[in-house]
């Protein structure tokens, strides 16, 4: 097998400038987001194959064409420098408060692909949308690059409180660093990195058996084994993590989300410009 690793957006631009020239090396493709995956659909790049191995796995994780299937959890929530606050907030609408003035740090959507996906998909959600994200600048928010940033400041106590990613902070808290993960009660924010098959691969039995082992009980133990949350229910989740059937998928219309984000980031620019 060769692998080609890197961000989603140097992945997806080799995959597409490949397509230019009318050969795509890849046969199989994991990338961090479902909307991602929306967009490549549209551009019939998508070979849909339904897994026999979609039991138990929840419908929302995976599209209903069958051109990807979510292959983890990994749902973005709170950390919490114990040291530095002593009310742990329980929800996301609870960092606009004035006791949590200027100690949020949060990854800009303009740089993580997962911050992006939560943009979308907060705007669109009753009780927060875009006065959440007002309140949040108001009350002092930095904005500052990807979730790695968020994590290194918070462990290091340069803020009491960061928008993170599950796995990140329950790592964090096993080396020793004094932070705890809430999930938020409005539900959590899941990207998934599905898998899908290029269509027209040479090897698509191959492709399919990958497909059918990564989505497998016997895969989504080895995803709990390396730290994530498996996206099959029946298997135990990293200790710290919550399973799939303990997690409540905050999302919105995949269509409507993919057809906003441009838009939904110009506008989060103006806002914190």
């Amino acid at each position: 097998m060769e692998i080609f690793r890197s961000g989603t957006e140097e992945v997806v631009s080799k995959v597409l400038a490949e397509k230019q020239t009318g050969s795509v090396l890849a046969d199989v493709l994991l990338v961090s987001d479902a909307g991602t995956f929306e967009e490549l659909k549209n551009q019939d790049l998508l070979m849909s194959y339904e897994s026999p191995e979609l039991e138990g796995i929840d419908s929302s994780y995976y599209d209903s064409e069958h051109t990807y299937t979510g292959t983890k959890l990994i749902t973005t929530g709170i950390v919490v420098n114990t040291e530095l606050i002593d009310e742990i907030p329980a929800a996301l609408a609870d960092l606009t408060k004035d006791i949590y003035k200027d100690e949020l740090i949060m990854p800009s959507p303009l740089y993580s692909g997962a911050a992006s996906y939560n943009l979308s998909v907060i705007t669109r959600t009753d009780g927060l949308g875009w006065d959440f994200y007002q309140g949040l600048k108001d009350n002092g928010v930095k904005v500052d690059k990807g979730n790695g940033t968020v994590q290194t400041a918070v462990v290091a106590g340069e803020k009491g409180l960061g928008i993170l990613v599950d796995y990140m902070a329950v790592r964090s808290k096993a080396d020793g660093a004094p932070v705890e993960f809430v999930y938020p009660e409005e539900g959590s924010l899941c990207v998934t990195e599905p898998i899908g098959i290029i269509k027209g691969t040479a090897h698509e039995e191959e492709a399919r058996s990958f497909v059918d082992f990564i989505l497998s009980e016997e895969g989504q133990i080895a995803t709990a084994e390396i730290g994530y949350t498996p996206v099959r229910t029946g298997i135990d989740a990293p200790e710290g993590l919550r399973a799939a059937d303990e997690i409540t998928n905050l999302s919105c219309d995949m269509e409507e989300l993919v057809a906003g984000r441009e838009a939904d980031k110009e506008e989060f620019s103006k806002m914190f410009e």
